[in-house]
């Protein structure tokens, strides 16, 4: 393992930890990659975020192998699909904070109502179509829902974003999203009318 390696997998350790520490996940819900040697390297599957070393983190290549004694998160599909389609994709950030789930159940996007759903790379925040969690059909979902986006909402699921860094990734892509989200909330109650006419 070279020394860039290790702290890749250090800062994905990190990042993970920080979507438990700042309430955008639970348990060992979520997952974090990051692209590495035509691959990726991903959280492993149920393995409390307190409990990561870097041994533990799971090197996949872009065929869908992975490497090593754990398995890579249920909801590897989804990254290894990102990294495949978006070249500037370098990291990715999976998780289920409260407000995206729930605004996720209404099966609906974000529309234009602020100037910082444009951070995400559109004129709207789409919800990806739901399909069932670490199948092919959620992630050709949420490809078609990113439509050369960084982020989306899964429907009945949560959110996912991707960017040039693991920071951004997290800090540009989910930590705005969870303020956004708040901020789309208040209007959503406002304007509630709208959004039970059939769509």
């Amino acid at each position: 393992m070279t020394t860039a390696e290790n702290q890749l997998r250090r800062e994905i350790i990190e990042t993970a930890r920080a979507l438990q520490s700042t309430g955008l996940t639970h348990g060992t819900s979520g997952n974090v990659s990051a692209r590495c040697n035509n691959g990726m390297l991903i959280t492993p599957s149920g393995v409390p975020y307190e409990d990561l070393e870097v041994e533990k983190i799971v090197f996949m290549d872009l065929e869908g192998g992975y490497y090593g004694d754990f398995l890579p998160s249920s909801e590897w599909r989804m990254h290894l699909d990102i990294y495949r389609t978006y070249e500037a994709a370098e990291a990715v950030v999976h998780c289920h904070s409260p407000r995206a789930t729930a605004l996720s159940t209404h099966n609906r996007g974000i529309p234009a109502f602020h100037y910082m759903v444009a951070v995400a790379g559109g004129d709207e925040i789409k919800c990806a179509d739901y399909a069932t969690f670490g199948t092919k059909a959620l992630s050709d979902a949420m490809i078609a829902a990113l439509e050369d986006r960084r982020a989306c909402l899964l429907a009945h699921h949560g959110q996912i974003a991707y960017g040039p860094s693991l920071n951004k990734a997290f800090g540009s892509q989910v930590k705005w999203k969870h303020w956004l989200i708040n901020i789309f909330l208040r209007w959503f109650w406002e304007n509630l009318r709208l959004f039970l006419q059939p769509r």
